[in-house]
């Protein structure tokens, strides 16, 4: 995958945070961010998804149940 620079202004507090998470345990600050921006990005397409769904017609779990065959139990 092709690399390529962006450029963020943070807040100093948030920065410190990340280098002092990043430094003692190894991680490039570069992994971290993009790590984080990746697991944000998901989460998002997740909002989008359960928008979706929500709407989406329910059915008793009971009725369910009683068209597999099970007694109520699982």
């Amino acid at each position: 995958m092709e690399k390529v620079q962006i450029n963020v202004r943070v807040d100093a507090v948030v920065k410190d945070a990340v280098e002092g998470y990043c430094r003692p345990r190894g991680v490039a600050i570069n992994h971290f961010v993009q790590e984080a921006l990746l697991d944000r990005l998901e989460e998002l397409e997740d909002i989008e998804d359960l928008k979706k769904i929500r709407h989406e017609p329910t059915r008793p779990l009971a009725d369910v149940l009683g068209e597999l065959g099970l007694d109520g139990s699982l």
